[in-house]
C-alpha cells in the first residue's frame, strides 16, 4: 500500500515506533503485576474454564486411539497369558496324574516283595501286559511264559490277595484266568471259624455256595485258601464276607462276597512256583543211612 498518497484523515494515531513501545511497555507491566500482585489469575481461570471444552475435544481422538491401542494389547496379553497358563495347569494335570500312577505302581512293588520274603516258595514277579480278547471270560496275559519256567496250574497273586491260576503258558507270555472267572474255582476256609467251603466265579465276582444255614460267619469275615488240593498254598487272602442272609426256606445260607485282589486293575503279580521235591532216597541210602547211625551208637556206648 502506498502510505504517500492516502489521505489524511486515513491516518491516525500514534506513529508506529510509538505503538510498538507502548505495547512493550504494556506487556512489561503486565508481567511484573502478575509475578508481584498476581493481577491475571482470574483471566487465566476464565479463560482455561472458557477453553476447556475446547481442549477435550481436540485431545478427544488421541486419548480414544490410546485406549484403543490398550484395549487391544491388554487383551492380547490376557489371551497369551491365559493359554500360557491352560497349557501349563494341562501339565502339571499329567505330571499329578503320572506321579500318583507311580506311587500306586511303587506300593504295589513294595508289597509284593513282602509278599516274596512271607511265602516259603519260590516266586516269579510278572506285569500284566493286556487282558483277554474274549469278553465274556475273565483272564489277563502277563509278560513271564516257559522260558522262565512257569507252568500250568501255578496261583497268581497281587498285593491284596490271590488273583487267578496260570492256565496257558507260551515261551514269553503266560494267560492266566482270574478267579472272578465262571469256570474258576477255589477251595477256601473262613479265617475265623476254619470253616471250609468252595468259592465260585460267576463271571465279574466271587461267591462261597453250600454252607449251612447255622454256620458261624457274619459279615467281615476274611475267605483264605485252605489248601487242601495242593495247588493254592494256605491262607492267601481271597475275598471278605460283605453279607450274610439267611432265609428259613432255604437250605443254604446266601453269603455276598467281596474279591481282595485287583482283579480288573492290578499292573505286577507274583507267580507262586511249586516248592521243590526232594527226591526219594533208594533202598542202599537207606541202608547207608541206618548203618552209619548203628556204629555212631555204639561209639558213643
Amino acid at each position: 500500500m502506498d502510505f504517500a498518497n492516502t489521505p489524511s484523515f486515513f491516518r491516525s494515531g500514534p506513529p508506529l515506533g510509538a505503538r510498538l513501545a507502548m505495547a512493550v511497555v504494556a506487556s512489561i507491566a503486565l508481567l511484573l503485576g502478575d509475578y508481584y500482585f498476581d493481577l491475571m489469575r482470574q483471566v487465566r481461570d476464565t479463560t482455561s474454564l472458557v477453553l476447556y471444552p475446547l481442549q477435550r475435544a481436540v485431545n478427544m481422538p488421541a486419548q480414544a486411539a490410546r485406549h484403543a491401542s490398550d484395549f487391544i494389547s491388554t487383551q492380547v496379553e490376557l489371551k497369551h497369558d491365559n493359554t500360557v497358563l491352560r497349557t501349563r495347569q494341562l501339565e502339571m494335570s499329567a505330571q499329578l496324574s503320572r506321579l500318583a500312577t507311580l506311587e500306586r505302581e511303587l506300593s504295589e512293588l513294595r508289597e509284593l516283595n513282602q509278599l516274596k520274603a512271607d511265602y516259603q516258595l519260590q516266586t516269579q514277579m510278572a506285569e500284566t501286559l493286556y487282558t483277554g480278547r474274549d469278553p465274556f471270560s475273565y483272564k489277563i496275559i502277563i509278560d513271564k511264559g516257559g522260558d522262565d519256567l512257569l507252568k500250568e496250574g501255578q496261583p497268581v497273586v497281587d498285593a491284596h490277595g490271590l488273583l487267578g491260576q496260570v492256565s496257558r503258558v507260551q515261551p514269553l507270555t503266560a494267560e492266566v484266568t482270574l478267579i472272578i472267572d465262571k469256570n474258576q474255582m477255589v477251595p477256601v476256609m473262613l479265617a475265623r471259624t476254619g470253616q471250609r467251603a468252595i468259592l465260585y466265579g460267576y463271571g465279574g465276582g466271587v461267591e462261597v455256595r453250600y454252607l449251612p444255614q447255622g454256620i458261624d460267619v457274619k459279615e467281615g469275615d476274611l475267605i483264605v485258601t485252605s489248601g487242601i488240593d495242593g495247588v493254592y498254598p494256605q491262607g492267601i487272602p481271597v475275598a471278605q464276607v460283605s453279607k450274610v442272609e439267611r432265609n428259613q426256606g432255604a437250605a443254604f445260607a446266601r453269603l455276598t462276597t467281596r474279591a481282595l485282589a485287583g482283579v480288573q486293575q492290578a499292573r505286577y503279580v507274583l507267580v507262586l512256583k511249586d516248592k521243590p521235591i526232594q527226591p526219594r532216597p533208594t533202598e542202599a541210602a537207606i541202608t547207608t543211612k541206618k548203618s552209619k547211625g548203628g556204629k555212631q551208637a555204639a561209639t558213643q556206648e
